[in-house]
């Protein structure tokens, strides 16, 4: 297959790339760089069936020649990436959402939308099933993520509908690993920078919120299985293993052995309380379920912010 990847240098993205290039295929990848990082995908630099396009998918994507799938993964994901960039953000998920699926219509291509949680919002029903509708406040400081994502949602399923294009939507949970940005907001990467650099833990709250932590590996294959043998409905792909996140707090600091304190601040507007996905449908559909526990997963990201350091120290 040949396939464009949106936001294929971020985090995400770039492992995506990794995995159809590692099945064989051909990856265009598209990224403005706004959130996304070029040395996530240097390794790549020389991989003649790889090739990378800097360009802006809200204002335009075109691709030339064969196209057999579009997977839009282009979007600012984190707290402080959204907040600090809100029109982009909507932009991205409207403008850039038009323009990714209207590539996949001209080229007759697979169109797959990366939706997330957030969509869920603040939710009342626990663990979360697709056919939740969500608790969303629209206007709120997350609005911007959480109702950009479902807007895009809704565009992706009226395409498949009005005009039969061939479409997959993934509802990603927390997912982690190498290649997280440091201090992007993220728990996971804020608590292992902080731990390591032995500064203070800052837990938002009280810390009994609970989250469900996917290894990047893990997400990936639920992915690819998901593009390759998924139907148009949305379908969770996260870890169901649920914890607090001072239970993470604790952990990180076990594995990092630092001597870091933990210090609370006030929780964020709208922040959820709860966040765990039913991966029923993937286990049915995909075959699919998580294979890399917390415990493990912590270990390899922990080792490769400390290898990203010792490389930073040396240039």
């Amino acid at each position: 297959m040949r396939v464009v990847i949106t936001g294929a240098a971020g985090f995400l993205g770039s492992h995506l790339s990794d995995r159809f290039l590692a099945e064989g295929s051909e990856v265009v990848g598209v990224d403005n760089l706004i959130t996304g990082n070029a040395d996530n995908l240097a390794h790549l630099e020389r991989e003649t069936r790889f090739t990378f396009v800097r360009q802006d998918v809200s204002r335009a994507l075109t691709v030339d020649g064969k196209v057999d799938g579009v997977l839009h993964f282009a979007s600012p994901a984190s707290p402080i990436d959204y907040l600090e960039h809100p029109i982009a953000t909507l932009d991205v998920g409207s403008l850039g959402t038009r323009n990714a699926l209207e590539l996949a219509r001209s080229h007759g291509a697979r169109f797959f939308m990366a939706s997330t949680s957030e969509v869920y919002g603040d939710p009342l029903e626990h663990p979360q099933r697709e056919t939740y509708w969500g608790n969303v406040n629209p206007i709120g400081p997350r609005s911007v993520y959480d109702e950009a994502k479902r807007f895009s949602e809704a565009l992706t399923m009226a395409y498949h509908r009005e005009l039969g294009l061939d479409t997959r939507i993934v509802r990603i949970f927390n997912t982690y690993g190498p290649r997280m940005r440091p201090r992007d907001g993220r728990v996971v990467s804020n608590f292992i920078v902080q731990a390591l650099a032995g500064e203070p833990l800052t837990i938002y709250g009280d810390g009994s919120q609970s989250r469900s932590f996917c290894y990047v590996s893990d997400e990936v294959d639920g992915i690819y299985r998901l593009f390759i043998q998924g139907d148009a409905e949305p379908t969770n792909v996260g870890n169901p293993d649920e914890f607090t996140v001072r239970q993470l707090a604790d952990l990180i600091l076990e594995l990092t052995g630092s001597k870091s304190t933990i210090v609370s601040m006030a929780l964020p507007t709208d922040d959820p309380k709860v966040r765990r996905p039913d991966i029923t449908k993937a286990r049915e559909k995909l075959g699919w379920s998580p294979q890399v526990p917390l415990r493990e997963g912590l270990k390899r990201t922990i080792d490769w912010f400390r290898e990203r350091e010792r490389a930073l120290e040396k240039r």
